[in-house]
C-alpha cells in the first residue's frame, strides 16, 4: 500500500467525522510517512511501521471527545420545513419526557453499577477491621493464659485475612471490568455516531 492509497483508506474509514478532524489526522499520519521516506524508508515499509489501519482509525475515533461527534452528526444539511418545526414542537411533551426519562435511566444504571463496586469495598474493609480485631483478641487470650481461645482466635485470624484478600482482589477485577464494559460502551457510542465503516 503506497501513501495515497493509505490515506483514501484512512479519509473512507473516517468519514463519519468533521472534514477538519479528517484533514487533520491525515495531514499527521501524511507528515508520518515522508519523514520516514525522508529517513531512507520506502512508502510501503513507512505505512506498515505506522500499524494495522483498523487500530489507527479506532485511535483517532476514541481520541475524538463524544461532543464533537455528536455536532457533526446533527448538523443540519438542509433547513427544516415548516410542517417539521410543527411536529418538533407539538411531539415535545412526547420526546423531551423520553428523552430524560433515557438519561435518567442510564445515569441510574451508572451509578448503581459504581454502588455495587463502592459496596464490595466496604465489605472487604469490614472483613479487614474484623481481621485486627480478632488479631487483638489472640493477644488478650495469651496474656489471660487461654490457649484455646487462642488457637480459636488465630484460626478466625487466618480466615479473615484470608477473605479480606480475596475479596479485595474480586471487587479490584469487578471494578477493573466495569471500566472495560464502561470503554467498550463509550466507543460503541461513539460508533454510532461515526458510522460502520469506521471498524
Amino acid at each position: 500500500m503506497n501513501k495515497n492509497q493509505f490515506i483514501a483508506e484512512l479519509k473512507k474509514r473516517l468519514k463519519g467525522l468533521s472534514e477538519i478532524d479528517i484533514n487533520k489526522s491525515v495531514d499527521y499520519y501524511g507528515e508520518l510517512i515522508d519523514d520516514s521516506v525522508e529517513d531512507g524508508m520506502s512508502e510501503e515499509e513507512a505505512i506498515a511501521s505506522l500499524g494495522n489501519i483498523d487500530d489507527i482509525a479506532t485511535q483517532i475515533v476514541m481520541d475524538t471527545p463524544i461532543t464533537k461527534l455528536v455536532k457533526e452528526k446533527v448538523k443540519h444539511r438542509r433547513t427544516l420545513r415548516v410542517w417539521e418545526i410543527i411536529l418538533l414542537v407539538l411531539g415535545s411533551p412526547l420526546w423531551v419526557s423520553l428523552l430524560i426519562a433515557f438519561f435518567s435511566v442510564v445515569l441510574s444504571v451508572y451509578i448503581s453499577a459504581w454502588a455495587v463496586v463502592v459496596s464490595l469495598y466496604a465489605v472487604v474493609l469490614s472483613v479487614a477491621v474484623a481481621t485486627l480485631i480478632v488479631t487483638v483478641g489472640i493477644f488478650v487470650s495469651l496474656m489471660k493464659g487461654l490457649f484455646l481461645n487462642t488457637l480459636i482466635f488465630l484460626a478466625l485470624t487466618l480466615i479473615c485475612a484470608g477473605l479480606t484478600i480475596l475479596l479485595f482482589i474480586g471487587s479490584s477485577y469487578f471494578a477493573k471490568g466495569l471500566v472495560v464494559l464502561i470503554k467498550l460502551i463509550a466507543k460503541g457510542i461513539k460508533y454510532s455516531f461515526v458510522g460502520r465503516s469506521a471498524k
